[in-house]
């Protein structure tokens, strides 16, 4: 397999409103729909992805299910056209596929998403963190007190949440995958609620790992670079967004099929010792 010739920047300003739509992207990001290709690495595998409509998560859930995996994703109501494409590609690959929309912030909706996973998939070995929510600001004037609650929410209390929620149905050999981002060791100023809770994310995934570990039950974490998702055209400002990913050592932003495999293979039992890592995943960008 060839890699392929991904577009580079200045793209074309496309604002959106948060979450944002896949559609409505140009150039259309890369899920995987067309390259990936799994090696049975998942089988037998039951597991649940948040904001696994689009993006990130929605080349998680393909990639998950052509390794073997039956697999839940969660989205926003808005979200129902990017989800039920995902879950088209799920049923594709021959695997048992449920969409729950929901907002993960609501504990009550994140309580019924465990409970409507764990019933329709037998149960679960595979919890994916990966809904977010961002929002660009040009000074510290325009952080409310109301969006800095809202991303913390979303981004730092649902996981801490769905970790509590599935714990008790996750057994020895069980993994959990945050999506943190390198914006918890480089902090984008104008991304400062953003970059924060993704801080806290990875403390969280490393407390976890040592708090599981006697129970068999890996944790880790992906900090993804830029990459071209519909959180980009919902939560950048119009210059950053024309020329985004530039900075890269690679001169343009990731597709989210790029990340698949490195979700995968924190997944599998192949990676049986591997528990507290932040897998870096940015182009060649350092963050120390």
């Amino acid at each position: 397999m060839s890699v392929p010739r991904y577009p580079k920047p200045p793209f074309k300003p496309q604002q959106q409103k948060f979450p944002g739509k896949t559609d409505k992207m140009e150039p259309r990001p890369d899920h995987g729909e067309e390259s990936y290709v799994g090696h049975g690495l998942l089988a037998g595998k039951r597991a649940l992805i948040t904001g696994g409509d689009s993006g990130i998560g929605a080349a998680v859930a393909i990639a998950f299910a052509r390794e073997g995996a039956d697999v839940a994703i969660a989205y926003l109501p808005t979200e129902k056209k990017d989800a039920d494409r995902i879950l088209e590609q799920i049923r594709d690959a021959g695997r048992n596929a449920y969409g729950h929309a929901c907002d993960v912030s609501d504990p009550g909706h994140a309580e019924e998403l465990v409970d409507k996973t764990v019933e329709t998939l037998g149960g679960l070995d595979l919890l994916v963190n990966n809904a977010a929510y961002q929002k660009y600001f040009e000074t510290f004037e325009e952080i409310t007190l109301d969006e800095w609650r809202k991303t913390f929410a979303t981004n730092v209390d649902a996981p801490f949440n769905l970790v509590r929620l599935a714990l008790p149905h996750l057994q020895e050999g069980a993994s959990i995958i945050n999506t943190a981002s390198v914006n918890s060791k480089k902090p984008n100023p104008n991304l400062l609620p953003y970059a924060t809770t993704k801080g806290a994310i990875a403390n969280l995934t490393i407390g976890l790992a040592g708090m599981l570990a006697e129970r068999g039950i890996r944790v880790n974490a992906v900090l993804p670079g830029p990459i071209w998702t519909p959180l980009i055209p919902a939560g950048m400002s119009e210059e950053e967004l024309v020329n985004f990913g530039d900075h890269s050592p690679m001169g343009r932003p990731g597709q989210p099929a790029e990340l698949a495999s490195a979700y995968v293979m924190l997944a599998a039992d192949t990676a049986s010792y591997t528990s507290g890592a932040l897998l870096n995943v940015s182009g060649g960008a350092v963050t120390l």
